[in-house]
């Protein structure tokens, strides 16, 4: 029956250390370039993001101090041992006359009072019968947990939008290197020819610099977005705490379908779909009992006690010999009863009442600013909506001349200051679909967020 219980509490303790080792060891990572969804990289990032571990360390924190607070109800045993060597022993002087009549009154003699050598071993137990401390604390462990479990899920929230921010942020560079490569291709193609023509003598040379200006600015503006490119994928491992070295491919694509996927009516919204106001509202709860503990700090406290040992005294040092020891035995009750304690305790009360007040207060704004965030998250992404739609089809428009002016120019009825136009129309009408896509893929992820659906 012993080794049953035994086994259980070193099954209980090997959990225990292997739920910390989990919340302190990131996920082992394979060598070689990794290939992510942005599902995946959320996932890596809930594993590994310091934040994330940090938080749920958090956890295992308050789980720990909750099992300190359970242990406060329980009994507190202690044991002490005390050897004592007396080379000189104090002596006292004493009227001999009070043990023997014969003796002269006034007759003071010199007694000792006292062995040698000793030795005392006492154990002692108390437990608490009534604290109103104790029991508020015990009753206030699940609030803590809860305060703690809601940290870690507010600290993945943030983690997911950094992550889906940084994922979009580097396909949107995607997209827009593929479209800026295209058009450097069709520039460079326009350029040969022209030089061609150049040489046949049918065009000026005005007319190839000004094409081969304009490709150098488009060859620029590619290395610029593989900058950002570069700069994008970084500040998404360093979202996903993932190491710089680490090769990364990211696998999903950008359309704008997906950029619109998931935006409905939420009718079905409450404020406790908002991780902050789940948190602030257990915060309230954790300060309404720490005023309880305040305002029972008046009611009394009860304690038992006891406390059992053995003692031996001896004028020689022979206590490895079999040799008697006498024992003892003492228990009784500790009634603590509050009277006056110049006024702090009502100070106390009055400072944790305040700090409840504030708690509404904080609710209160919390409520303000989901408000807000919904309404401005929402207008912003319909408008931004609009515009990438428009933006797409203004580069679809300049594209379209720019080919019916690339034709011309082909032809020997359209000029190279035409071809140049159209060529930078283009650049432009893609550069403002490029803001237009960023500032839609930073709308949406906070749109999902302000209705606490990330």
């Amino acid at each position: 029956m012993q080794f049953k219980w035994k086994l259980i509490a070193l099954t209980g303790m090997m959990m225990q250390l292997l739920t910390y080792a989990n919340a302190q060891q990131p996920a082992v990572i394979p060598e070689g370039q990794v290939r992510f969804t942005v599902k995946e990289a959320v996932d890596y990032a809930l594993v590994n993001q310091y934040a994330v571990r940090n938080a749920k360390l958090d956890e295992l924190r308050q789980l720990a101090i909750n099992k300190e607070v359970s242990g406060r109800a329980l009994p507190q045993v202690s044991g002490s041992g005390t050897f004592q060597d007396n080379p000189i022993i104090q002596k006292q002087l004493i009227d001999a006359s009070n043990f023997d009549p014969s003796v002269p009154k006034g007759t003071l003699v010199a007694f000792s009072f006292g062995l040698k050598y000793n030795a005392v071993g006492n154990v002692d137990v108390n437990q608490v019968l009534f604290d109103p401390s104790v029991l508020v604390a015990l009753q206030a462990r699940k609030t803590l947990e809860d305060l703690a479990r809601k940290g870690v899920k507010k600290s993945e929230i943030d983690v997911k939008t950094e992550v889906y921010k940084a994922y979009y942020n580097v396909l949107a560079a995607d997209k827009a290197q593929k479209i800026l490569e295209e058009s450097v291709l069709r520039m460079e193609k326009t350029l040969n020819e022209t030089r061609e023509t150049y040489k046949n003598g049918l065009v000026e040379k005005l007319d190839v610099d000004r094409l081969v200006v304009q490709y150098n600015n488009l060859k620029s503006e590619v290395v610029r977005i593989r900058n950002v490119r570069e700069v994008g994928i970084a500040a998404l491992k360093f979202q996903m705490g993932m190491p710089m070295k680490q090769q990364l491919e990211l696998t999903d694509t950008l359309s704008n379908e997906a950029l619109t996927a998931g935006i409905e009516d939420q009718k079905g919204f409450t404020y406790n779909n908002r991780i902050e106001y789940q948190l602030a509202e257990v915060q309230k709860k954790a300060n309404e009992y720490n005023l309880k503990r305040y305002r029972m700090e008046g009611l009394p406290s009860l304690n038992a006690f006891g406390q059992g040992g053995v003692s031996r005294a001896s004028n020689t040092f022979n206590y490895f010999e079999q040799q008697l020891w006498y024992g003892y035995v003492s228990w009784g009750l500790n009634l603590k009863i509050p009277i006056f304690s110049g006024m702090q305790r009502k100070r106390r009360v009055d400072q944790a009442f305040i700090e409840v007040k504030r708690s509404d207060l904080q609710l209160e704004n919390a409520r303000n600013s989901i408000d807000l965030e919904q309404t401005s998250s929402s207008t912003n992404l319909r408008n931004n909506i609009t515009t990438l739609e428009n933006q797409e089809e203004n580069m679809a428009l300049a594209n379209e001349v720019y080919k019916t002016t690339n034709i011309k120019y082909k032809e020997g009825v359209g000029s190279s200051l035409e071809m140049i136009t159209a060529e930078t129309a283009l650049l432009e009408s893609q550069n403002n679909y490029f803001n237009a896509l960023f500032n839609v893929i930073i709308s949406r992820i906070d749109y999902l967020k302000a209705y606490g659906k990330l």
